[in-house]
């Protein structure tokens, strides 16, 4: 493709000597696990956030399931309680809660933002109800006002999956310090993303903190005494070190992804392809620029004709996969009908004007066939 989706390669080779600089300095430190990077940027993400406490762990999906873990292990979950979750979401969601044992209770997304509906969310509570996950999707931050202000009335637990969404704020406050705890992924395309998987926990309760920390290193608080039957999910000092780096540029990234995505939604005017809804420019970071179109698979090939790769995220949502038969009679019409026509158009901190350009005009060029 002329015009890739993203490109890996040159949003890292900006940074190429920093980089090559921090992972010097982890081979010649001689420790690679639990050191002095990770701890170093658990604290500068942790600002960042606008929280506490940053726990380095070995990727997203651990980030979230860990969560979960710890609440069960401090005794404010059981097995078989449930969880609201947005159907509209990646499959890591329902994963992080099926691992623990709970169930998830999927509902609608709002029309507009794709983002979970406080409405449905309220209208979903039920007697084994103990927590609300929020995924900030595609970048843009959930009505974390509307869903706090329902988790505090039905003493729940917000839980936000802030996998898409470093970065993105409301009223100066940024994904991750809205709920009680939020996972984070540091997968390479993220827009703070490592150079392999990582991920992160971020909250303000210091007793989760430090329960999470223990659960990643084995169940270990002290090397050899395991308090708890935890897992190996740590974030290893070479990845924590060159997000270290990475960071310092993330505010100007996100700069970038805005004024690419102003540019999309400001020269696409086709009356068959829809335009995210932005509920504020702080609020979405754009790891995503997603339209829908009911011929998305023609839009898609029609752009790929001009040199474009678009991709789907995501074809097929978590309730009608093979891993949960259960839930694949679930009435989701609006969830099934967006996983058939959203199309993420290319957006990065290196795509150049003229690029989204040669977008704008090739999604302008596309004819709808009736």
């Amino acid at each position: 493709m002329d015009i890739p989706f993203l490109n890996l390669q040159a949003i890292n080779a900006r940074h190429a000597d920093e980089l090559k600089a921090a992972a010097a300095r982890v081979i010649d430190s001689g420790w690679y696990i639990l050191g002095q990077e990770l701890a170093a940027f658990e604290h500068e993400f942790a600002r960042y956030c606008g929280a506490r406490r940053a726990i380095g762990v070995g990727n997203g999906l651990d980030a979230l399931s860990l969560i979960l873990r710890a609440y069960k292990e401090l005794g404010a979950l059981h097995d078989g309680d449930e969880v609201i979750v947005p159907a509209n979401t990646f499959i890591a969601s329902f994963l992080a809660i099926t691992e623990n044992r709970l169930v998830p209770v999927p509902v609608e997304p709002d029309p507009a933002s794709f983002n979970i509906d406080p409405l449905r969310v309220a209208a979903a509570i039920g007697p084994r109800t103990r927590a609300i996950m929020a995924v900030h999707l595609y970048g843009q931050l959930a009505d974390m006002p509307a869903l706090a202000d329902i988790a505090e009335r039905h003493h729940l637990l917000l839980i936000e999956d802030a996998a898409q969404a470093h970065g993105a704020a409301s009223d100066g406050r940024r994904a991750g310090a809205f709920g009680h705890a939020a996972g984070f992924s540091f997968f390479p395309a993220k827009n703070l993303g490592a150079l392999g998987d990582g991920g992160a926990v971020v909250t303000n309760d210091a007793v989760l903190a430090d329960r999470v920390a223990a659960l990643r290193n084995y169940g270990s608080e002290m090397k050899y005494h395991h308090l708890y039957q935890g897992i190996n999910s740590r974030l290893d000092e070479l990845q924590a070190a060159l997000l270290r780096v990475k960071l310092n540029y993330l505010d100007d990234d996100i700069a970038h992804r805005r004024h690419i995505a102003l540019r999309y939604r400001e020269g696409i005017h086709h009356p068959h392809i829809q335009l995210p809804i932005v509920q504020s420019e702080e609020q979405h970071v754009w790891h995503l620029f997603v339209v829908r179109c009911a011929q998305r698979d023609a839009l898609q090939r029609h752009l790929q004709a001009h040199g474009i790769q678009a991709q789907v995220h995501y074809p097929i949502p978590p309730h009608r996969q093979s891993a949960y038969p259960a839930l694949r009679g679930l009435p989701l019409p609006l969830t099934d009908r967006l996983h058939q026509e959203v199309l993420s158009l290319p957006i990065g901190p290196t795509l150049r004007d003229e690029d989204a350009d040669r977008v704008i005009a090739a999604c302008q060029s596309f004819e709808y066939r009736a």
